[in-house]
Formats: structure tokens, C-alpha cells, sequence
């Protein structure tokens, strides 16, 4: 059930709550209400069907990490800061959780969150880092006219900008892949529309993650007059506005089956149908598809078309994760601070000789989207300062420091364990049973992943201690292993 606190003046940014404890809903509505339309959610299920409901998308989430079904860990609350960014990729996120060691609030922030609040806070500092975060929402990407201002020059942006020069002004539908936060958006409006012939025509962007599945037909084709209930008059669908411009279809992975055959008919000869109408209408807009999904999996599964996915990627690019930019790190850096700084009227903050190092080594396993973020908080924290190792760490999602284990010779059993296991896989394999080694390696991952879980009695960190990885690392392998399942 949807809740509105105070009066829903139109001046006032739209605050989403999300958190299972019902009085503190009502405490942080009524508390908030003065600054903020407020609407609550105390689950990511509804929180995702009442965002696909809304008008208007929030310029703020407030979101608790202990969410059902489990309430005691942090898992729901992650996934709901990846499919918030993913349905409104513009929204602010603020993480307001008990569950505040500094493992979650690192992972939260490498997720997109901006911010990380512990419980108890009181209203007065909530009401302070909300607002420092609508003032930054505020601030969106250059967009840079043209592939030749790409900002970077390492040989995988280089690479790109080969790509786009090559695709820019070609009718084909273009696919972008790559990881969320990797800019996928602004390679499509910036670089493969305002830079090409159409740069006077259309742009038009629909995110097929952010509509309701029985709403993305009627949203892409338009409508006729009492084609269901509600047309109360006939509405043109994206296709028909996008006119002879480009049509961006973000989160294409996300699209229904029965709605991937009707796209590919639009791409094989431009002809669709409005629902509740037989009229034959043709679309000469070009189609920009993106997605962070690995669709070749996706076709294998059988999740995704086959034909539909040779016809988008006929011109493919793949969007660079920051790790493989090399020092671009530092053009980003210095482009974002500046911004910054300048918008908010701040001096910008410098790095020591040691956190400029830190800061080209490290990963950025959410991409341009985390570094943005990362300077947001440095730009408010450390105005005018120079930012040493310690403070920048404390921004960064590193790895936990491995616990000391005491040092022994190696004995007989690793390679008595080795021996025993080519043993057995050699009589597996001559009894020419049907085997699929992948399966089996995933079981096994899984079983070792339920297995540290248990004995850290569901503490991530500690079980990413335990199995030796990095904590980013196992929380992508539990949900690629739960997409899996």
C-alpha cells in the first residue's frame, strides 16, 4: 500500500523508504515530511512493483540492508540498491541500517549507494546527509558531443573510440554490454546519436527494467482508444515518437519473451501495431540496445531470443570497467573533482603521492558510477584538504586483511587428496556416463559457499575470509549462483 506523508507539494523531492519496521516508516515520514514527499516500502518486491507504478521517479531511497526474507543479513538490501539502480539509474541512494560494520557500509557504497547511515540517527543528521545527497543528484555527466571527447586515452577507450566512429552513422541496431556503472547510456546518447546525422532528431531512452511487463507493449507500440482498461484515449508509443531518430533500449535483457518476437519483427522490417489496433505502422528510428547481462548465457538458457540477439549485436560494443582504463583513472579524477567542486562551490580536495597510487590501483568494481560517488563523498568530507591513504581507504571496498595462518610444511595429504581426486575422475569418466564438468564445479563452489556462510554464521566478510576471496567477489558469485538456480 502506497503511503504519502505531509503535502505532496510539487516542489518537494520524492523520498523512497524502504524498511520492514513499521513505526520506523512512520517516524522517518513524519520527520522527514517538512523537506520530502515521502512514500514507503518495507520489502525490495514491493519496493520494485511500487516503483513501476509511480509517475515520477524518486530523486532519493532511503534503504535498510536487513530486508525479508532475511532480515539478519544484508543480502536483500544489496540486491535492492543493484535493482534500484537499475529500474531509475538516476536515484540517490542512502543506506540507513543496524547492520553498519564497515564491510556493508564499503559494499554499499562499491554498489552505488552514496551514503551509509548507522542506526540510531538522529532526524536533524538524517535530514543533513539527505539533503547533501539531492544537492549532487543535482550534477549529471558531461555530455560530451562526439566519440573523439571520450575522456581517457588507454588503449581500451581508444578501442571504443575506434568502435563508434566505425558504427556512428550505420542504420544498424547497435548492442552495448558491459557492467553496471559503465557509462552504457552516454555512449548511446552522446556518442551514437549527437554525434552522428540524426543529432537534430529524436533521442528517446525507455528503461526495460522500469515498466510494468503488462505495460512495456502499450509503452513501446502506443495504443488505441479502450485497448484496455484506462486507454481512455489513443497515446503513440516510443517507436512512433522516436520518428527517424534513435530509440535506446536500456536493460534490454530484462524484455519478455513474447515481447522479444514482436521487437525483432520491428527490426527486421520497421512494422508494428499499436494494441487494440490491425493498422500496419512502420518505424524508421534506429535501435541503440543495452545491457550488463551476458546474453549469449541468457540465449542458452533460453531467456533471451536467438535471432533477436544476431540482429541487435550485428554492430557490438562492449562499454571498458574501469580496472582496464589504466591511468584514465586520473582524467576521471581530476574531471569529476573539478565539477564538483565548481557546482557546490567547494575548493577540491588533492591526494598524497600514496593515495594517488591507492587510488590507481584499486579496481573500482562499480565503475565510473563508484568513482563519481567516491568523489562526491571526498569532495563534501575533505574540501580544500589533502587526502591521505587512511582517508581514502576508508571510501574504497578493499579487501578484508587475511587472518594469519600459521605456517607448516606441506604434507603427504594435498597430494594424497590430488591423487584421489584424478582417480575418481578417471573412473567417472570411463564409465562414458553423461558429465558436464561445469555443473560439477559449480556445485562444488556452492557447497563451500554454504559451507563457509554457516561457519561464519552468515557474516560475508567472514566467510570471504574463510574461502580467500574478496567480499565483492563472493557476493557476485551468490548471485550468480541464486540467478542460476
Amino acid at each position: 500500500m502506497l503511503t504519502l506523508s505531509g503535502n505532496s507539494l510539487p516542489e518537494k523531492p520524492l523520498l523512497l523508504i524502504i524498511d520492514d519496521d513499521a513505526l520506523i516508516c512512520d517516524t522517518l515520514s513524519f520527520s522527514l515530511s517538512p523537506l520530502f514527499e515521502v512514500i514507503t516500502s518495507h520489502s525490495r518486491l514491493h519496493c520494485l512493483q511500487l516503483l513501476r507504478q509511480l509517475r515520477k521517479t524518486p530523486e532519493l531511497a532511503l534503504v535498510d540492508l536487513g530486508l525479508p526474507p532475511v532480515p539478519h543479513r544484508p543480502d536483500e538490501g544489496f540486491s535492492l540498491i543493484a535493482d534500484l539502480l537499475k529500474v531509475a539509474p538516476k536515484i540517490r541512494i542512502v543506506v540507513l541500517s543496524g547492520q553498519s560494520d564497515e564491510g556493508n557500509a564499503r559494499h554499499a557504497r562499491t554498489l552505488g549507494a552514496v551514503d551509509f547511515v548507522a542506526k540510531p540517527c538522529s532526524p536533524g543528521d538524517l535530514q543533513q546527509v539527505l539533503t547533501g545527497a539531492l544537492t549532487f543528484s543535482m550534477v549529471d555527466d558531461v555530455r560530451h558531443e562526439g566519440s573523439s571527447s571520450l575522456l581517457g586515452n588507454s588503449p581500451a577507450i581508444q578501442k571504443l573510440r575506434l568502435q563508434l566512429l566505425q558504427y556512428s552513422d550505420l542504420q544498424f541496431p547497435v548492442l552495448i554490454e558491459g557492467e553496471s556503472g559503465s557509462g552504457k547510456e552516454v555512449i548511446a546518447s552522446s556518442c551514437l546519436h549527437y554525434h552522428t546525422k540524426r543529432r537534430e532528431r529524436p533521442f528517446l531512452a525507455i528503461n526495460c527494467a522500469a515498466i510494468s511487463p503488462n505495460l512495456v507493449e502499450a509503452t513501446l507500440f502506443g495504443y488505441a482508444r479502450g485497448a484496455f482498461t484506462g486507454a481512455v484515449t489513443m497515446k503513440a508509443g516510443y517507436f512512433e515518437d522516436a520518428a527517424d531518430g534513435t530509440l535506446f533500449l536500456d536493460e534490454i535483457g530484462e524484455l519478455a519473451l513474447d515481447l522479444q518476437a514482436k521487437l525483432l519483427r520491428v527490426l527486421e522490417n520497421g512494422e508494428y501495431q499499436r494494441v487494440g489496433e490491425t493498422q500496419k505502422r512502420f518505424s524508421r528510428a534506429r535501435i541503440i540496445a543495452a545491457t550488463n547481462r551476458d546474453l549469449r548465457k541468457e540465449v542458452k538458457a533460453g531467456n533471451f531470443r536467438s535471432d533477436l540477439y544476431h540482429r541487435l549485436s550485428v554492430c557490438s560494443i562492449v562499454a571498458p570497467p574501469l580496472r582496464e582504463m589504466g591511468e584514465d583513472r586520473l582524467v576521471l579524477l581530476d574531471h569529476f573533482r573539478d565539477l564538483y567542486a565548481a557546482q557546490t562551490q567547494q575548493r577540491p580536495f588533492s591526494f598524497s603521492e600514496e593515495a594517488t597510487d591507492l587510488w590507481c590501483s584499486y579496481s573500482f568494481p562499480g565503475n565510473v558510477r563508484e568513482l563519481r560517488n567516491i568523489i562526491i563523498r571526498l569532495t563534501t568530507r575533505h574540501s580544500g584538504q589533502i587526502v591521505d591513504t587512511a582517508a581514502l581507504a576508508a571510501e574504497l571496498d578493499l579487501p578484508d586483511e587475511p587472518q594469519e595462518v600459521a605456517a607448516s610444511p606441506p604434507s603427504g595429504t594435498d597430494a594424497a587428496t590430488g591423487d584421489a581426486i584424478i582417480a575418481a575422475a578417471i573412473h567417472r569418466l570411463r564409465q562414458r556416463v553423461p558429465f558436464n564438468l561445469d555443473r560439477l564445479l559449480d556445485a562444488t563452489e556452492r557447497g563451500y559457499i554454504e559451507a563457509a556462510l554457516k561457519l561464519a554464521h552468515g557474516n560475508v566478510s567472514q566467510a570471504a575470509r574463510l574461502l580467500g576471496m574478496h567480499r565483492t567477489t563472493l557476493y557476485n558469485r551468490m548471485e550468480s549462483s541464486a540467478r542460476e538456480q
